[in-house]
């Protein structure tokens, strides 16, 4: 049979056709506008909407920041080349960047050492963040850096933060060496080897004050976006491991352990983070020795991270719920005591599905870091409110400075809520 004989019967056909293109309203652009936007009558309606919302904030937002002005030294004159037209006084971001990034009284000579510090936090959080693509010899430059900021901006010998190092290395090797026969026992002597080791340093410290000393600055003088980020990390760093411990507490056969946990956790869920940084400017200065000189920047630390490990452990209390109960069985039945189990089987996945809610917290500390300013903390928000509002050139200028504001915060949160979507999907948290 002739193959135009076969392409005209269908049921005898034993050629294949050749494939033919899409229609022009099923492929491209037009397919995607259709499914997207127009699929039918309502949600058409929601897409003109929405396109409406769009160009009326367009429309007056472009003007007003396309014709802003940046050369001014004051409202006044900002308003004065105005002259009644649509505009932006965005000369107090050039004129006080420097107050909003790192407050108004760290001292401009040394601007280099916060900005080398925030530049190697990247590099020294690249092994924890993509363990799978850096080098693991990274993470002796990991380990060290907490030391290294220290240093770069708070300045001071180079002597205390290698003391501080000197003392964790003292006593991580009395851990190890004493925990095959006791874990009590091994971190008993672990604290205490540390202790002797910075107390003594802290006399060597004090006697070559001079050496290899960069000019300090003190906690009062550290302000602007500047003092948000170092609240944040820290803050973040720290509460995820004592949540962890909190949640493991919380879920000890030993009752006082377990009593410990619950009351910490379930007082500092039910106090607001506001009165814990009261606590920490005025009440706490009352439980002191008299003379006591207790950095405000670490008491501030202290109850932010006390208050973010609350909610973190019942984040990770819920991933552990969240196991079924062959898991653990699995462990037992290897042979693996509770630590062992814990960090090889239990607490890995359970981490895992607690990753939204971690980024939940991480988040929402980060912003919560602004509420310092009520405690007279120069922050980005203090800044704001305070030394720069109260200034006769600045009197009145809002948008501008609250915009500036958002661009800070919004590009962390934002890449801290896309990193927790990409590692949910390097380690397949899904049940499958």
């Amino acid at each position: 049979m002739s193959d135009t004989h076969a392409q005209t019967v269908a049921y005898v056909r034993d050629t294949i056709l050749p494939q033919q293109a899409p229609p022009a309203s099923e492929a491209g652009a037009v397919k995607w506008v259709r499914s997207n936007l127009f699929p039918d009558w309502f949600n058409a309606i929601l897409t003109l909407v929405a396109l409406f919302l769009i160009y009326k904030i367009l429309a007056g937002f472009l003007p007003w920041f396309l014709g802003g002005v940046w050369s001014t030294d004051s409202l006044a004159e900002c308003r004065e080349i105005l002259d009644g037209a649509t505009g932006g006084c965005f000369s107090v971001l050039t004129e006080r960047w420097n107050q909003l990034l790192f407050g108004f009284k760290y001292p401009e000579t040394q601007y280099w050492r916060p900005t080398l510090a925030f530049v190697l936090l990247f590099v020294a959080a690249a092994p924890l963040l993509f363990a799978m693509y850096v080098p693991r010899k990274v993470l002796l430059f990991t380990a060290l850096y907490p030391f290294l900021a220290f240093w770069l901006i708070w300045g001071g010998t180079v002597l205390t933060p290698i003391i501080a190092l000197v003392g964790f290395i003292v006593g991580y090797m009395f851990f190890k060496k004493i925990e095959p026969n006791s874990f009590a026992g091994a971190l008993f002597a672990a604290v205490f080897s540390a202790f002797v080791v910075w107390f003594i340093g802290g006399f060597i410290s004090g006697a070559m004050s001079g050496f290899l000393a960069l000019e300090p600055v003190p906690s009062r003088d550290m302000g602007g976006f500047m003092l948000n980020f170092i609240l944040g990390v820290v803050c973040v760093s720290l509460s995820l491991p004592i949540g962890i411990l909190l949640a493991l507490g919380r879920q000890s056969h030993m009752p006082i352990i377990k009593w410990i946990c619950v009351v910490f956790i379930e007082f500092i869920r039910g106090v607001p983070l506001i009165t814990l940084l009261f606590v920490a400017n005025v009440v706490l200065a009352y439980f002191l020795p008299p003379g006591t000189n207790f950095d405000l920047i670490l008491r501030v630390i202290i109850m932010i991270t006390m208050f973010s490990s609350a909610y973190i452990a019942e984040v990770i209390r819920g991933g552990l719920a969240a196991l079924p109960k062959g898991q653990y069985e699995a462990a037992d039945s290897l042979g693996l005591d509770y630590a062992q189990s814990m960090r090889l089987i239990i607490m890995p996945q359970a981490l895992k599905i607690s990753i939204p809610g971690i980024v939940n917290v991480a988040v929402g500390l980060f912003k919560d870091t602004t509420l310092v300013s009520v405690i007279s903390m120069f922050d980005l928000v203090g800044m704001i409110r305070g030394p720069i509002l109260a200034s006769t050139e600045w009197n009145g200028v809002y948008w501008e400075l609250w915009g500036f504001a958002i661009l800070m915060f919004f590009p962390v949160c934002y890449g801290i809520s896309q990193y927790s979507q990409w590692l949910e999907r390097q380690l397949a948290t899904d049940h499958r």
